[in-house]
């Protein structure tokens, strides 16, 4: 097996212990290999270094952990790096998603204007890292989880001569989700989506070799009238039942903009909320695992569940030991969906191997969703590029594009809550 030198931008946050899961679980894969966690957090660093030790050791795993909050040296050599973090915290994701809700507007950190902001602060943030990949590992693969995933790639991919695939567990977990929602066993899926990160639909939908959208049609006639289905539950067979398509669990922004709207100004707290409300536990759980000769990590009280970024380690497997398997990424089109232009960062099913990443040739998407997928796609666009070049008339024009704003008052208005509020955090020449 390779051995590998993986650097871990976000290590000291409550999602790396999943990752160094992952990694152990996989010993055999990365034998020899050495894993730098880099964050800014000192506290929480030393906690997850303690822990991965730890971890590695009781597993009699042959994989170094080491820890810096030196940026440019722990990505010296790398040959993978890894970006999960979140620019401006659990704070800067408050406001994403409180402030457009002040003028009607689904915040959402990834899709709404909450995801613009973000990325926004997330490709600012990583301007300099990728300066300093240039310097002391030109030839690394970048792996990225910093969301919003699509529009961080779609910048890099087209800005610089980096070679990246952002990640996404969605069109693995979507089909799951609409499966348990029509009582279906999941075991029996086989599902591809197509389309954008967090806006891709299924273009096959198979159960047990079957079609599976007769059978989401037949659930949903059956249970539209129980009140026992949750309103999660009841908008994926919803959608799939009338777009005869899985989709991404996103499309309820768009599809349930306005019930989705009063549910958030009803609920006491926001996601953000809810996530700082139990990070205490997390971090207190994972420092009496750090003490432990044996470190069981509990489900319950892990970030995610310790689910998140599993498939990183899956894709860094066969990347460094050029073991060709399928799995959904995000990466420039080159033809494999039709009718979106070559460099759009798409997402869909991709060859992954020692070369990095191909999207496998996928057709078009289902005209009965494509308009909204354009839509998204040229958000997307717009946002990349207001992000890496733009100023505040870019800012605006892209932010405006997004179907969940489409009016320009209301863009402004937001533009000038979100900057009042995050100006220390955006690009210079957009606040200046």
């Amino acid at each position: 097996m390779a051995r590998t030198k993986i650097a871990y931008i976000g290590g000291g946050s409550t999602r790396a212990p999943a990752v160094v899961r992952g990694l152990i679980d996989k010993a055999a894969a990365f034998a020899g290999s050495e894993v730098t966690l880099i964050d800014v957090d000192p506290g929480h660093l030393a906690t997850i270094e303690k822990l991965a030790r730890r971890m590695a050791a009781a597993a009699g795993a042959d994989i170094r952990f080491n820890a810096t909050r030196d940026r440019r040296a722990g990505l010296e050599d790398a040959d993978i790096v890894l970006s999960s973090f979140r620019p401006g915290g659990f704070e800067a994701r408050l406001q994403d998603e409180t402030i457009p809700l002040r003028h009607g507007v689904i915040g959402q950190e990834t899709q709404g204007p909450g995801g613009f902001f973000m990325a926004l602060r997330a490709i600012e943030a990583l301007k300099p890292m990728l300066a300093e990949m240039d310097e002391v590992c030109p030839d690394a693969l970048l792996l990225n989880y910093t969301n919003p995933v699509n529009i961080v790639a779609d910048a890099v991919s087209r800005y610089t001569d980096r070679k990246v695939i952002s990640l996404c567990e969605g069109p693995i977990i979507f089909p799951i989700e609409v499966a348990e929602a029509a009582g279906l066993d999941p075991a029996g899926l086989d599902v591809r989506m197509i389309g954008v990160n967090h806006g891709s639909w299924s273009v096959r939908h198979l159960h047990d070799g079957t079609d599976m959208i007769a059978k989401v049609r037949e659930a949903w006639e059956a249970r539209r009238g129980d009140n026992s289905l949750s309103p999660q539950h009841r908008r994926l067979l919803h959608m799939t039942a009338a777009m005869g398509a899985i989709p991404s669990q996103y499309f309820k922004y768009y599809y349930f903009r306005e019930e989705i709207v009063a549910e958030l100004k009803a609920a006491p707290t926001t996601r953000a909320e809810d996530i700082m409300a139990t990070n205490p536990d997390n971090w207190a759980h994972y420092k009496e695992q750090a003490e432990a000769e044996t470190p069981r990590l509990d489900p319950a009280r892990s970030r995610g569940g310790m689910d998140l970024l599993e498939i990183a380690v899956d894709v860094m497997d066969a990347v460094t030991n050029d073991r060709p398997e399928i799995w959904p990424v995000n990466v420039p089109n080159n033809g494999a969906i039709e009718g979106l232009p070559d460099d759009l960062v798409i997402e869909a099913h991709g060859l992954v191997d020692r070369h990095g990443a191909q999207p496998l040739a996928s057709g078009p998407i289902p005209s009965q969703v494509r308009g909204l997928v354009m839509m998204l796609a040229e958000y997307q666009r717009l946002a990349a590029d207001a992000a890496w070049t733009g100023g505040r008339t870019e800012a605006i024009q892209a932010l405006t594009a997004n179907p969940l704003v489409m009016q320009l008052p209301v863009a402004e208005a937001i533009w000038e809550d979100m900057v009042a509020a995050q100006g220390d955090l955006l690009p210079a020449r957009m606040v200046g």
